[in-house]
């Protein structure tokens, strides 16, 4: 393939050892949510718990390191590292990217934070291709990021059923111009800025800062701060938006919705993700449910390839459909055909 491509070189993948089970997630609801339903109608058998050791940047470090030396990259070949960590991390005001690019010793990139809550990782697929057209300095790019949201979930919470799911980990994706193989193709992306300030931690910025009076309310303080609004406009507008996101990033990539062969979705409520595989006329062993590991995040899209790597769901000639939504609102999809360039 003679035209300027960029492909895919892997994934890398850090889990935490220690486990939530469902057991212990409805435990923590206060009765509000049984084990039962917590498995069949959240879609959550256990998640990932952090240690102290396991703050946002090193879990990202963890993985862009698990990702080169499994692929034997030299850390010196990379130009650009994007950074999809959430705020929340070891240091407030520090930039993750460039905690990566110190410890990783690639003195050649630089580095950018992200931040795109949940859909962050499309959001820098779509970057990283647009800025590796445009310049032709930049041939290798880094996309890393680590989670830990569920540190500030109050379980017995009940409009926060939505994120009880919330796991940690690291991730991270490997970006090579004229690769040769795995190209990433076209992404959409869909926002809402309506919905901005319906769900966020509340307690800790410069509207409501920590007091010694509200400390303890403030490390559960994320929460939907607007419960019905986000509610009733989600209801009206996120399946439409998610199919338009689907639709376009197909339709830019030149492929149609017959055409996916596996589904990389963040985890979401048990129906919710079987309603999207029927939609799109997709079986059950063309995705991986991520219910035993949770909502990583905008990591989660990156787990599922990684996840079906390793398992043959993805194979040469596969054509990979990412989606992601983020609280905000954003929706996004990207398209990755998988195998040799020239197949496509």
């Amino acid at each position: 393939m003679n035209n300027l491509h960029i492909g895919v070189v892997g994934t890398g993948i850090y889990l935490p050892e220690r486990t939530r089970s469902a057991k212990e997630i409805a435990a923590s609801t206060k009765g509000n949510w049984t084990e039962e339903n917590i498995v069949k109608k959240l879609g959550i058998r256990k998640v990932h718990v952090p240690s102290q050791e396991d703050g946002t940047q090193e879990m990202g470090l963890k993985a862009a390191q698990n990702l080169l030396s499994t692929h034997n990259v030299d850390p010196l070949e990379i130009d650009l590292i994007l950074d999809i960590g959430e705020e929340w991390k070891e240091y407030p005001l520090t930039t993750s990217a460039l905690y990566v690019q110190g410890a990783l010793g690639a003195e050649n990139a630089w580095g950018i934070d992200l931040q795109n809550r949940c859909a962050t990782c499309l959001s820098a697929l779509k970057i990283a291709k647009d800025m590796m057209i445009a310049d032709p300095d930049i041939k290798t790019v880094l996309i890393v990021g680590g989670y830990r949201n569920s540190d500030f979930v109050d379980y017995a919470d009940p409009n926060m059923s939505m994120m009880y799911n919330l796991s940690a980990g690291g991730g991270a994706i490997l970006l090579k111009k004229n690769y040769g193989k795995n190209l990433l193709l076209g992404s959409h992306l869909v926002a809402d800025g309506t919905l901005a300030r319906t769900a966020g931690v509340e307690i800790g910025g410069t509207k409501r800062p920590i007091t010694k009076d509200n400390v303890e309310e403030a490390y559960k303080s994320l929460r939907l701060m607007e419960p019905q609004k986000m509610k009733d406009r989600l209801n009206e507008v996120s399946v439409p938006n998610w199919f338009a996101c689907i639709d376009g990033a197909l339709e830019k990539s030149g492929y149609a919705r017959k055409d996916i062969d596996y589904l990389a979705i963040l985890h979401i409520k048990r129906s919710g993700h079987e309603g999207m595989l029927s939609e799109l006329g997709l079986s059950d062993q063309q995705s991986i449910y991520l219910e035993d590991y949770g909502h990583m995040g905008q990591l989660d899209q990156i787990l599922s390839m990684h996840l079906a790597l390793k398992e043959g769901k993805i194979q040469d000639g596969s054509l990979i459909a990412l989606i992601a939504a983020g609280i905000g609102y954003v929706w996004g999809a990207s398209i990755i055909k998988w195998g040799d360039a020239d197949d496509r």
